[in-house]
């Protein structure tokens, strides 16, 4: 892992978002079409009281969670941090996987699964 910026693995935004979007677009239809009041979002850096190095992040209420007075509320995020994942990653191919995973495990939280689960199933 790059010790500070200048070491930091170089992609422009628009290609990094392109990753997110092929990411999430790799999610299957099955499940796509299951995902409720979400929005994706890639910020820089993790909000502060967060770990430095998070790569991602599910804020809201997962589905399995949600019962009959559920409604009427704004969207959960998913956040996914860019300098994080570009200092974590050596190369593009790496990002690319790297970005694949985040997603997945962060929208897998939406679907109300573990960490425990997800680093079994190699999503953590």
């Amino acid at each position: 892992m790059p010790s500070d910026a200048a070491d930091r693995l170089h992609v422009d935004p628009e290609r990094f978002d392109a990753l997110v979007d092929a990411a999430l677009d790799q999610i299957p239809d099955e499940l796509a079409a299951l995902v409720r009041n979400v929005v994706v979002l890639v910020e820089d850096e993790p909000p502060e009281g967060e770990p430095a190095d998070l790569l991602g992040l599910y804020d809201g209420v997962a589905l399995t969670e949600r019962d009959s007075m559920y409604g009427a509320t704004l969207p959960d995020r998913i956040f996914i941090f860019r300098n994080p994942l570009l200092d974590f990653c050596e190369s593009e191919e790496e990002l690319v996987e790297e970005v694949r995973i985040t997603v997945v495990h962060e929208v897998a939280h939406h679907f109300g699964i573990s960490d425990e689960r997800l680093h079994d199933l190699g999503y953590a």
